[in-house]
């Protein structure tokens, strides 16, 4: 009986992996800001902006504008997961907005290329 316990726990794992239950949310979420309007919300506010990356500055941070304006973001190395841009590329980003007495900068949780 175990083994029958087994086979339905492996089956319906790769059905839920198939139907998208294990690639999580994509439904609506926060609508985008520009980068004016993201730095006028409070520390740890969630954010959604869209426009490109200028440059590199070093240590994870990168120039990020938009037709509103520059901000700095903190892209840790991992969420590039082999995604490649340069400053011509339109991505999307989604953090929070970090601010402190040295600036404002989103820290950024996921990047997307649109």
């Amino acid at each position: 009986m175990k083994g029958k316990h087994l086979v339905c726990l492996a089956v319906l794992l790769a059905l839920a992996g198939l139907t998208g239950y294990a690639q999580g949310y994509t439904g609506p979420g926060l609508d985008p800001v520009t980068v004016a309007e993201a730095k006028n919300l409070r520390d740890d506010s969630p954010v959604v902006l869209r426009g490109k990356i200028e440059r590199f500055l070093g240590d994870e941070k990168y120039l990020f504008s938009d037709d509103s304006g520059t901000i700095t973001v903190e892209i840790d190395n991992r969420l590039w997961t082999g995604l490649s841009v340069n400053q011509n590329d339109t991505v999307e980003i989604s953090g929070e907005v970090d601010k402190d007495f040295r600036g404002i900068e989103i820290e950024v949780n996921a990047i997307k290329k649109l």
